[in-house]
């Protein structure tokens, strides 16, 4: 237990002292997040949802609108389809994204628009093809028609 500050001592210099002490006797060694920056929330103004931004950081987990959500789903798609080993799973993407971007497109939620059109699929299956080319991945395989 911490002793009780004497009277007439100066509050001030009696905290320094006990903080000397504790540092002497080893008591702030080895603390959890030693040596790392202080928490964004803790040097921030109070936020009354600081412990609901902690949890989602923690979890790795971000809230976006449905309409930058899916702008991110789309472009995280065309880059995959581009890393595709073959021309049906480039179009298979493709054409997964593009359904979720038509329905948004018709049934608009609330927030940002989209600000994205359907990709070509035809375009985007001969990018991947002078990609993979560039790359020296090889001759695309089609599949007959």
């Amino acid at each position: 237990m911490t002793e009780r500050k004497p009277p007439g001592v100066p509050f001030e210099s009696w905290v320094d002292k006990q903080i000397r002490d504790a540092q002497a006797r080893g008591d702030f060694d080895r603390l959890t997040g030693a040596g790392e920056p202080l928490p964004p929330e803790i040097e921030s103004t109070y936020d009354e949802l600081w412990w609901v931004k902690r949890k989602l950081h923690r979890e790795g987990l971000s809230v976006l609108p449905p309409a930058l959500a899916l702008r991110k789903e789309a472009d995280d798609a065309l880059a995959a389809a581009y890393a595709a080993p073959s021309e049906q799973l480039v179009r298979r993407i493709i054409t997964e994204i593009n359904v979720k971007i038509r329905d948004m497109m018709f049934k608009p939620p609330p927030g940002p628009p989209l600000g994205r059109k359907p990709y070509d699929v035809e375009e985007v299956v001969r990018q991947w093809g002078e990609r993979r080319t560039a790359a020296g991945g090889g001759p695309v395989n089609r599949p007959a028609p």
